[in-house]
């Protein structure tokens, strides 16, 4: 190989490999996620198992929360329809303790004591949330919700940098 082939080739090559690189720092994103485990006690008192939110770089993962009392273990009475408010408000305080808000949550999971009580906990559920700007969600029937609640949501929400 000689003449313009052989230049054309050198060219090829001095262009490809500074390509190569760039392209393949760019897919080796070595970033470590930075996970914070957090307990306010905003809702729940301390000593459980579990976090009541864990962040992980933008996200906030809340663990299930049910409908009790700030503060206690205590379920309010009243039943479903309670229940759910309650539960709402427990996930609007968590959210807000974290520095997120309802309209940051993208996913949400929905255990009901009694899968028949569906309507009536949507009812309460989608007034707490923009119109036509509800998370994804999965619902399901369980049997044996923690502290004998009705109801029990856990969510994921986008945080961004605050």
């Amino acid at each position: 190989m000689n003449g313009p082939l052989k230049l054309e080739t050198k060219m090829i090559r001095s262009l490809l490999l500074p390509a190569l690189v760039l392209v393949a720092a760019g897919c080796a994103d070595n970033r470590r996620a930075t996970v914070e485990f957090m307990d306010s006690t905003a809702v729940l008192p301390g000593g459980f198992p579990f976090s009541e939110a864990v962040r992980v770089n933008d996200t906030l993962y809340l663990s299930g929360m049910v409908a009790v009392k700030p503060g206690t273990l205590e379920i309010v009475p009243g039943g479903i329809e309670a229940e759910s408010r309650r539960t709402m408000e427990n996930i609007r305080l968590m959210l807000e303790t974290n520095g997120a808000s309802m309209s940051d949550v993208i996913k949400c999971t929905v255990m009901l004591a009694d899968i028949s009580e569906w309507g009536q906990f949507n009812e309460i559920y989608k007034t707490y949330f923009d119109d036509g700007r509800y998370p994804a969600r999965s619902a399901l029937g369980a049997n044996g919700l923690a502290l004998g609640a009705r109801v029990e949501v856990d969510c994921i929400a986008v945080v961004g940098n605050r």
